[in-house]
């Protein structure tokens, strides 16, 4: 008697057919292979309308000192804060801390500053316009001083809200850059070109004060 004939499996007999034969399991496996799971969003903390009061309070004096500096119209200052908080509430669920708030009222105070400035562009006018005022006693905080305020004012938008961002807020150039989504070394620019001529026009005044 010969040997018996040796068992084959599904796969070896698929295989002299040049077919190889995969559970549908596995098939299913190989059509759909595993993807690395998408990461979920956190909630925000900021979710009810005590939520949205409490920030309001805590944060409308700084976007309202920014605009007022910017602006030098309380009016127009106070409109201004008022739109700027109505877009925080439309977005206030995409913020995720307490910093998160902070840098985006910042960053939105300032970008609609400068758009507000561009709308009302004839109104503006160059240092050279501004009058001479009486020597005042230097302060230790630069945009207290009266004919500071009025130089400050008369900068162009974009270099007139770098400089209240550095002097006002105290940002470094780095937040300053990402608050107004420019370069480092674009706002370092302006800053330099804005003091250059601040110190030009206020050295006469306060007697050769350093800004």
């Amino acid at each position: 008697m010969g040997e018996p004939a040796p068992v084959m499996d599904d796969a070896t007999r698929k295989k002299g057919t040049g077919v190889f034969f995969q559970s549908p399991e596995a098939e299913q496996s190989a059509r759909s292979p595993l993807s690395e799971p998408e990461p979920k969003r956190l909630p925000s903390p900021f979710s009810s309308a005590a939520d949205f009061a409490g920030i309001v309070r805590q944060q409308q004096g700084m976007v309202f000192s920014i605009a007022l500096h910017f602006l030098r119209d309380r009016q127009a200052a106070e409109e201004l804060a008022q739109d700027v908080f109505l877009h925080l509430h439309q977005h206030l669920a995409s913020l995720q801390s307490p910093e998160h708030v902070t840098f985006w009222l910042r960053k939105v105070t300032s970008h609609r500053c400068i758009d507000y400035a561009r709308r009302r562009r004839r109104s503006q006018v160059s240092l050279d316009d501004v009058p001479e005022l009486a020597a005042e006693t230097a302060t230790r905080d630069p945009l207290l001083s009266r004919r500071l305020k009025q130089l400050v004012a008369s900068l162009p938008a974009k270099a007139r809200v770098v400089v209240i961002l550095r002097y006002q807020e105290d940002l470094t150039p780095v937040e300053i850059a990402e608050v107004l989504a420019m370069p480092v070394a674009t706002v370092k620019s302006h800053l330099q070109r804005s003091l250059a001529l601040l110190r030009e026009k206020v050295v006469r005044v306060i007697g050769g004060a350093r800004i």
